[in-house]
């Protein structure tokens, strides 16, 4: 292999030397190495962006003071500067210089471009040493052109290979895929950033700090993929070990073409740098090449370069007419052909079609700015006539002002400032800028064209600063792509977790770490979501064990124990309760800890086990204790009794709440003394369950019926609990009745009541009962208030408990209308003032009406609840319920009554009337044949288990029993007295029920 070489060429007596050979050689190299060694020297290149990395070249070995640099767009030029870095077209041939180079000299036979190489193969030069440097293609031709030209042949410095077709999902890391149009390029890039992580996107129509932001994202490893245009084939310096062609066909701006044999040579030879091997194939839609082609392209031997495109460089400036015919003329030198029309010289014949502008065009100078005008490059792409347009407007203000009006020229490009939009509508304005970046930079042509400069400069920054990250947004996977590049190189990965959960993996987002349990960020699933995993649970490894440690010593305010039986640390879950050896000794299992060691997992175990134990203590103590009784020896002086044992165990197993019908006969088995010691461990006798009033609260019952879900393998979650502080419940028929009173509520026909709610509404109802007397009792709002409904809602919870409704006609006396004294001042009856101040509902309160529906027998009989109901004259256990709140009689006789200086008042005789009125009235359970009393299929009716099930064996029928006789309708009595049974003198327990009744 040749190495690159510095030292002067043997120059012929032209000074012209042709430096020529295939792609990565090292000519630039060589070039720029010969200009430093001139203290004057100016090249041209054919791409901006290949011009700004030369320029950095130079600026790093001489400095900012030395190096200028001209684009069409883009001008930095310090004082007195030595050497010169430009594209072809803009290249200040009026300086003199020592050393002159031209780059990609092959370039002259393009048919779009070609003119303007060959214009400086003929006429550039320096005044020393000439390069022109480019393919081996162009000997031929500049021996022709330039006779006394010398040439130096330069080597590749590495291998070329072709190796054929490769699907775009198989290319190898650092690979080019090369096409030849936006869509093809973006479509390509997409694909790539889903399968490989993202690609870099450099293309002709980008701005020049968009390819250079692109471009380097793709040579710092960012990405190891790059889509782009043949716009890298043109010396750009990029570490590519593999060009793959997505297209054979080009559209070269006339017409769509395959590609020449010279043109795949010059792309696929920037795989390979310096001496690293390089290869290249196809790839997409592209159709395997030809095998000439192959070797033409691996033995870079192609055909040579027979003609140069040319137009005329002395253009005549006499007339409109004399100008066009110049530019037509075809060139007297072998080797040359006359290119074909470009775009400023369509825009003269468009723009000399108009009367107005051939008006203008007359004379020299009118006619050179005219051409001038023309010369402006089409940077937006538009159709050649909307480009005519512009340049007529921009011409009619120069010939006329002098200058192009500053405040046109301000809207114009205030219009483009502006950083919305997608790829297409960034890329469009930024073209748009660029023209007028051209025109700010065409000396005289505006006023304060240094300010425009500055600012389309600003305009251009931003919007490509913005396009790169739209590009970088839409096309690189930049998580994917570091994360798969360092779990490749094997390097250590760098990562943290923030406060909330989240977690970095190199810089990048990658998931969020709840507790021990690592969720993936769902953008990041695709083909590599495993190596993402990966590589975000290697780089965890360290916090994992952190909060292994800070786990085990946590304290207990540090957990929560959330619905469903989740215990959260920190931000997230890291166990879940499940069904344990005994109601209340729930286990756990552990959540996401399977990257855990086992010396971490036990720790934790540990701590969980009694953070449990703690809040089952905590939540569910009297239900601990009461069990913990149940566990003392017999002979210990605190034993219970074993009829006491029995009830305690009832309620253990219950979770703390019980009717009391199925406990009836324990109950009624028990000493006052048994039963005060079940008091003390905090169990209440009510009159329709026997419960622990301490676990009604909320924050108990909901543990409780976490407890019931668990132990009776429901899934937890799966019955809504009531809200605090409700008094009843609609009661779903789905739901067990023992998760009800697990919760602490008692199922009364539709709905479910709070057990000490009930209790104290049967406290109002006994004593209704006690001023009722046999007739029944009236509900009031008062008992409606305790459980929360009226209606028929509240009718359905009375017969549940067993009561029976009565329509009842009684005899009630209606005073007359008095007739105060008209003299004397009416003094107001304070009752009558304060039933007049109550609201309208209260004052005229409804009867209760409602349908018919069957008794339940959830609640023990009150006539069965009697001192007689213990052993041998026990009280009534339903007196431990709270007192109702009732008027005093101290409170009634301390009641103002009436003065006694009011004037009297005449007073009709009375008159008897008949009003209807509902009563309630309790109906005892029929008897069954044994004599023992039938148990109903109802809420109470039979003992709950705690999984829902029920004792004793399947009810009988669909309700669990016999139904009682379905209410045939309200029944009307009369007031008078009732006809007495005759007793049947033979049983002498019917005598005695008849006496009992008188």
């Amino acid at each position: 292999m040749a190495r690159p070489q510095t030292a002067p060429p043997t120059l012929g007596p032209s000074g012209i030397t042709a430096v020529l050979g295939p792609t990565n050689t090292g000519k630039t190299f060589y070039a720029l190495e010969r200009m430093a060694a001139h203290a004057t020297g100016m090249i041209g290149l054919p791409l901006r962006l290949l011009a700004r990395e030369v320029y950095e070249k130079m600026v790093a070995r001489r400095g900012e003071r030395a190096v200028a640099m001209i684009t069409g767009e883009e001008k930095i030029i310090p004082p007195n500067p030595s050497y010169w870095v430009c594209t072809v077209e803009a290249m200040p041939l009026e300086r003199e210089v020592s050393f002159l180079a031209i780059d990609e000299v092959q370039l002259a036979a393009d048919p779009e471009r070609g003119r303007i190489f060959t214009d400086r193969i003929l006429h550039a030069r320096g005044r020393n040493e000439t390069l022109m440097l480019g393919s081996d293609t162009m000997a031929p031709i500049l021996k022709r052109l330039i006779p006394d030209i010398s040439f130096l042949g330069r080597e590749r410095f590495s291998e070329l290979t072709h190796t054929g077709h490769k699907k775009v999902t198989r290319l190898p890391r650092r690979t080019a895929i090369v096409a030849f149009s936006a869509e093809n390029v973006y479509s390509i890039a997409e694909l790539i950033r889903r399968q490989r992580g993202g690609a870099a996107v450099v293309m002709g129509a980008l701005s020049p700090r968009t390819r250079n932001a692109q471009a380097a994202l793709y040579n710092e490893g960012e990405v190891d993929y790059l889509v782009a245009t043949d716009a890298i084939g043109m010396g750009l310096n990029m570490d590519i070990d593999h060009v793959a062609f997505a297209q054979g066909r080009k559209f070269d701006g006339r017409n769509a073409r395959n590609l020449y044999p010279a043109e795949v040579g010059q792309i696929a030879g920037r795989a390979g740098r310096h001496v690293r091997d390089g290869t290249w194939g196809s790839t997409a839609e592209c159709p395997p090449f030809h095998e000439d082609l192959i070797e033409q392209v691996t033995e870079h031997t192609f055909e040579p370069v027979t003609a140069l495109q040319w137009r005329n460089p002395n253009v005549r400036f006499q007339s409109l007419p004399a100008l066009l015919r110049s530019l037509e003329e075809s060139p007297a030198i072998d080797g040359l052909v006359r290119a074909r029309m470009d775009d400023d010289e369509d825009a003269l014949r468009r723009l000399a079609r108009r009367h107005d502008i051939r008006d203008m065009a007359k004379g020299g100078a009118a006619l050179k700015l005219l051409w001038e005008v023309c010369q402006v490059p089409d940077f937006r792409k538009v159709t050649p006539d909307q480009h005519a347009i512009m340049l007529g407007e921009l011409y009619e203000q120069l010939l006329e002002r002098g200058s192009i009006r500053s405040e046109w020229a301000e809207l114009q490009l205030g219009r483009l400032d502006n950083p919305n939009g997608d790829v297409d509508a960034l890329s469009n304005r930024i073209a748009h800028v660029r023209t007028w970046t051209y025109l700010s930079h065409r000396s005289g042509w505006l006023d304060h064209a240094a300010l425009f400069q500055k600012e389309a400069r600003r305009i251009e920054d931003r919007l490509s600063d913005v396009l790169h990250e739209k590009l970088t947004q839409r096309f690189v996977d930049r998580r994917t792509s570091v994360l798969l590049k360092r779990l490749k190189d094997d390097a250590p990965l760098l990562a943290g977790v923030r406060n909330n959960g989240e977690v970095v993996v190199e810089g990048e987002f990658v998931g969020r770490l709840l507790g021990f349990q690592f969720i993936l960020d769902p953008k990041a699933k695709g083909p590599h979501e495993k190596q993402v995993r990966f590589a975000a649970l290697k780089a965890l490894q360290p916090e994992l064990m952190a909060r292994a440690s800070a786990l085990a010593a946590a304290k207990p305010e540090e957990f929560r124990l959330e619905d469903g039986g989740m215990i959260h640390w920190r931000h997230g879950a890291v166990a879940q309760l499940v069904k344990g050896p005994q109601p209340l000794r729930p286990d756990f299992k552990f959540i996401a800890m399977e990257h855990m060691p086992a010396s971490a997992v036990s720790a934790i175990e540990e701590r969980l086990r009694g953070f449990i134990a703690d809040r089952v203590e905590g939540l569910a103590g009297p239900l601990v204790q009461l069990q913990a009784a149940l566990n003392r020896p017999s002979d210990s002086p605190e034993a219970l009794s074993p009829g006491a044992r029995g009830v305690a165990f009832r309620l253990v197993e219950n979770f703390g709440a019980i009717s009391r019908r199925p406990v009836a006969d324990e109950v009624k088995a028990l000493t006052q003394d048994e039963r005060a010691g079940l008091r003390k461990l905090g169990v209440r006798f009510g009159e329709y369950t026997l419960h622990m009033p301490a676990l009604l609260k909320p924050a108990p019952a909901q543990f409780l019926g976490l407890l019931w879900s668990l132990w009776s393998e429901a899934e937890p979650g799966s019955f809504a609990m009531p809200q605090a502080g409700a008094t009843s419940v609609e009661a779903d028929e789905k739901i067990p009745h023992a998760f009800w009173y697990a919760v602490g509520y008692r199922p009364s026909g539709s709905r479910a009541v709070r057990i000490d709610m009930l209790e104290r509404l049967a406290q109002e109802i006994r004593q209704a009962r006690e001023k009722g007397g046999r007739e029944g009792f009236e509900a009031n709002q008062r008992m409606m208030s305790l459980v929360g409904v009226s209606g028929e809602a509240f009718e359905d919870i009375l017969k549940n408990l067993g009561y029976k409704k009565q329509t009842v006609e009684r005899e009630v006396k209606v005073e007359a209308p008095v007739v105060a004294d008209p003299v004397a001042e009416t003094v107001e009856d304070p009752a009558a003032t304060a039933a007049r101040a109550l609201p309208e509902e209260a004052a005229e309160a409804p009867l209760i009406e409602i349908a018919g529906a069957p008794a339940d027998d959830g609640g023990l009989p009150h006539e069965a609840q009697t001192p007689e109901d213990g052993n041998g004259g026990g009280t009534v256990e339903a007196a431990e319920a709270p007192a109702a709140t009732e008027p005093s009689v101290t409170e009634a006789a301390a009641e103002p009554a009436p003065a006694e200086t009011e004037a009297p008042a005449a007073e009709a005789p009375s008159e008897p009337v008949m009003e209807t009125v509902t009563l309630w009235r309790y109906q005892p359970p029929r008897q069954n044949r044994g004599g023992g009393q039938q148990r109903r299929g109802k809420p109470g009716g039979q003992d709950q288990r705690a999984d829902g099930k029920r004792r004793g064996g399947p009810p009988k029928g669909k309700g669990g029993g016999k139904r009682p006789p379905k209410d045939k309708g309200p029944r009307t009595f009369s007031a008078g007295p009732k006809k007495k049974k005759e007793a049947d003198p033979d049983s002498p327990f019917a005598v005695l029920a008849n006496l009992k009744k008188d």
